[in-house]
């Protein structure tokens, strides 16, 4: 299907894929991505723009709605772009609670916790790679893409480099240089100083938040508060609204959040609302499962390492004080209290205790790497951590970092004009 919004012109395209690409007669699922161009090139031979959209559990962008699709614009003017649906977002034979019951959770021909985790398996970046190479060969005629990588899209361009480089011409990544050898103990040893030193901004920022954020918890920890699906709102689930703090509105969306909060002696139902949908993860369980994606062979399990790493920092207690709110740091509990993680529960527990994951990157052929790459590095990103991006950027081959810290983790959105074209324009020399 074609269409046209504001000067684009959008082609919709499912392709079929395995879902175990080793297993090609097993079962299959759908790959979902919109191909981009400005309406006056659609007739050009223009370069093909694969984008690698970040979470894990993120769908592309969607044109024309205003979120964080203003560089798509921009890129269609010189490139034919498409907007990857990774499997198991967004169209792509999507993952939520409700598409999986007949995998797991309780629906019929349900295959318990261990066919659910099997399942989830093959959803890592080594399997979105087999699916790019196929929509390559079916789109692009087989001829090589530049891609653009935004934060775990750059954790799948690792894995692209390491297993297709020969599908690749150029590769942008935008705060998304994975620590290669990093398990998920290190990135959580890293995350939480970065997510405690977000914390002190934000409160520098509102000084009064800290009052409110507290009395807040306090009423939950008392009183039995429901959001509208019927979920409690706990003092603890609460506290990841600092997912945001990475943004560059963070700080203030949850300040007018907060701000908001009381009707009277009750919590408002705007704000039980709000909060329900920023902590939900009705559409991205993918994204609470996400520790899951560090798993490499020789690696321990990843076995809950940010409730590991939560339990040895007292800043982040419940009783402390200021209290914390925590980031992109995922939790046993939330397949507890969450509706939308519930289903998922025992599966994550076999996901976080399972070790013989398949290699997602390829050191030797990284290190040799002549694919030209270019990365902007956030120096404050609280999501990816810069040393270790620097260190990858070092260990592989033809890779040119531009380090900053002028924007947040979501640059890409927030200054569409000014970092692709940087980027394509290092990658050139």
């Amino acid at each position: 299907m074609t269409t046209r919004i504001r000067g684009l012109l959008l082609t919709d395209h499912v392709v079929e894929v395995p879902l175990d690409h080793a297993d090609p007669g097993g079962p299959a699922i759908e790959v979902f991505a919109r191909e981009v161009v400005d309406a006056d090139r659609a007739g050009d031979d223009l370069p093909w723009l694969l984008f690698l959209q970040g979470g894990p559990g993120g769908k592309s962008p969607r044109p024309g709605s205003g979120v964080g699709d203003a560089w798509v614009r921009h890129a269609a003017l010189t490139h034919r772009v498409l907007l990857l649906d990774q499997r198991g977002t967004g169209r792509s034979t999507p993952i939520t609670a409700r598409t999986v019951a007949q995998i797991g959770g309780g629906g019929p021909g349900d295959l318990g916790d261990l066919g659910l985790a099997a399942y989830l398996r093959h959803f890592r970046a080594d399997a979105i790679v087999d699916d790019d190479e196929v929509l390559r060969g079916r789109l692009a005629g087989g001829r090589p893409w530049a891609t653009l990588g935004q934060s775990y899209g750059g954790f799948v361009t690792m894995t692209y480099l390491s297993r297709a480089p020969q599908g690749l011409r150029a590769c942008y990544v935008t705060g998304g240089l994975p620590g290669l050898t990093a398990t998920a103990d290190d990135v959580y040893a890293r995350t939480f100083p970065r997510i405690a030193r977000k914390n002190a901004e934000f409160r520098g920022r509102h000084p009064g938040d800290a009052q409110r954020l507290r009395a807040i918890a306090d009423h939950l920890e008392e009183h039995d508060v429901r959001l509208p699906d019927g979920d409690r709102l706990t003092a603890r689930r609460l506290r990841t609204l600092g997912t945001v703090f990475g943004m560059s509105d963070g700080y203030d969306r949850v300040h007018w959040l907060l701000e908001e909060a009381w009707h009277g002696a009750e919590l408002a139902d705007g704000f039980r609302h709000a909060v329900m949908g920023l902590t939900g993860w009705v559409d991205t369980p993918l994204g609470a499962l996400q520790e899951y994606t560090y798993g490499q062979p020789g690696m321990a399990p990843t076995a809950w390492a940010a409730q590991r790493a939560i339990e040895q920092r007292p800043e982040f207690a419940a009783d402390a004080d200021p209290l914390l709110l925590t980031g992109e740091t995922m939790f046993p509990w939330m397949f507890e209290e969450i509706a939308a993680l519930r289903p998922f529960r025992g599966a994550a527990e076999l996901l976080a205790a399972y070790d013989d994951w398949p290699a997602l990157y390829d050191l030797d052929r990284l290190a040799a790497n002549e694919v030209p790459v270019a990365a902007v590095v956030y120096f404050d990103d609280m999501y990816v951590d810069a040393e270790l991006s620097l260190d990858t950027a070092a260990r592989v081959g033809n890779v040119r970092s531009w380090v900053t810290n002028e924007w947040e983790h979501d640059g890409l959105r927030a200054d569409a004009g000014r970092i692709l074209p940087r980027l394509i324009e290092m990658a050139q020399g």
